[in-house]
């Protein structure tokens, strides 16, 4: 059997089987194809087992990489680590992927209840119970995008969606140090301004295009400015500049105090 045949017989295997390959201890993994090979599994060389780690997911190519030093070190090689998606902050704590300069595509997706209820809530309108539950996460994706940018600079394509509490200064950050960025976009992040488009036009060179979906904060007067800079770029903004935008509450006087003033003046 040809080589080619046997990384696209084993990458069958993982694709189409319900069981993950067995495995007991430190055991000698095998790979049985179709009854007419078995084969130790560590005999593939780096690129035919970089191509099998491919079709797994994150959780799943850790769990692997613990059997045995060969395949541990194929989980941490960078260029396994071209893109990752997440579906939640708590996601960002785990020690199932690697950051490296081969990733490309990055995207964190937070479709939760919680986002619309607690999250988007202006700060100053938030009770003490749903500040103390933000707090529990509300520094995870910053956190994140923080190492991002050391780590990877080379990351084209970047996603965020419901992550509520990332500012302005965290999508410039990115700006100013994935240099090769060609398309941002930003959807349901409450706390993005115009600010971040200002740092559009000033740090996205290699920009192509910029969403900024049902972000409340985001004024058409923002939107055109970066039209008139950037005209390259590819330009779109469900529904943001038409919501409702974040107000502070205007200072109260104290009821006694006005109460004063009527009657000095009466």
């Amino acid at each position: 059997m040809y080589l080619g045949h046997t990384i696209q017989a084993a990458g069958a295997l993982l694709l189409l089987t319900s069981r993950p390959i067995a495995t007991t201890g430190t055991r000698p993994l095998f790979l049985s194809v179709l009854g007419r090979l078995t084969m130790h599994l560590t005999q593939l060389n780096r690129e035919c087992l970089l191509h099998l780690f491919s079709f797994l997911d994150k959780d799943s190519r850790r769990s692997l990489s613990l059997t045995c030093h060969q395949l541990r070190e194929v989980f941490l090689d960078p260029c396994l680590w071209t893109l990752l998606h997440f579906s939640s902050p708590c996601q960002l704590t785990k020690d199932n992927f690697v950051l490296g300069p081969s990733l490309r595509f990055l995207t964190v997706c937070w479709y939760s209840s919680r986002v619309l209820q607690v999250c988007n809530i202006e700060d100053w309108l938030k009770s003490s119970f749903q500040k103390d539950i933000c707090s529990k996460h509300e520094s995870l994706v910053s956190t994140f995008l923080a190492h991002v940018c050391h780590m990877c600079p080379n990351l084209l394509w970047l996603t965020l969606s419901g992550c509520g509490h990332i500012t302005d200064q965290d999508v410039i950050s990115m700006l100013q140090s994935c240099r090769k960025l060609r398309r941002l976009h930003l959807e349901n992040c409450v706390r993005i301004t115009d600010c971040s488009l200002e740092g559009v036009a000033a740090q996205g060179h290699s920009l192509e295009e910029v969403k900024v979906d049902f972000c409340r904060n985001i004024t058409q007067s923002g939107l055109q400015a970066v039209g008139e800079k950037r005209p390259g770029i590819q330009l779109s903004a469900e529904r943001s500049a038409d919501m409702i935008p974040d107000s502070k509450p205007e200072k109260r006087v104290p009821l006694r105090r006005t109460l004063q003033k009527v009657l000095q003046f009466s």
